[in-house]
């Protein structure tokens, strides 16, 4: 179930700079040649909007496929990855690729569905195009099985 919003819904690309932003349209654009650019800037918001609430979430959220790919790509420039973790977020989110106990955290859709609440209730803009429907996640949401733990050791980071 998603939460209501009162308020106008946070557009999440506005937490990084526009430079920043366009390096990371055209390296998704370079990598994924059918893709178009006004769904690749939209995509850097979804997966900024998973990071600002993945950051001090309680339980475990985790990216759908796509947005996987988009925080991949921002990984790969680690200097502006690790600042904008630290001077926007207040720390570093780790990209911590495993498998999450299906009994404890629930299955694909589960996480899924948590993912969206939390980015929902965060106040950030959900663009259900980046985020597979309910009825169609049975799997772990991810190709790579990545996710954002809280109670992941950031000494084991990978």
């Amino acid at each position: 179930m998603n939460p209501v919003q009162t308020q106008p819904a946070i557009d999440a690309a506005t937490l990084l700079d526009s430079q920043m932003r366009g390096i990371l349209v055209a390296n998704m654009l370079h990598k994924f040649p059918e893709m178009k650019a006004e769904f690749a800037h939209r995509g850097v918001g979804q997966m900024l909007a998973f990071l600002a609430t993945g950051v001090d979430s309680e339980e475990p959220v985790r990216p759908s496929p796509m947005v996987d790919d988009f925080w991949h790509a921002f990984l790969l420039h680690t200097k502006a990855y690790r600042e904008f973790c630290t001077d926007r977020l207040g720390k570093f989110v780790d990209h911590q690729p495993g498998f999450l106990d299906k009994d404890e955290h629930g299955g694909g859709k589960a996480l899924r569905a948590r993912t969206v609440d939390a980015i929902t209730t965060a106040g950030y803009m959900v663009d259900s195009e980046f985020w597979p429907e309910l009825d169609i996640a049975n799997c772990s949401q991810c190709h790579a099985n990545c996710h954002n733990s809280p109670k992941h050791n950031t000494a084991q980071a990978t």
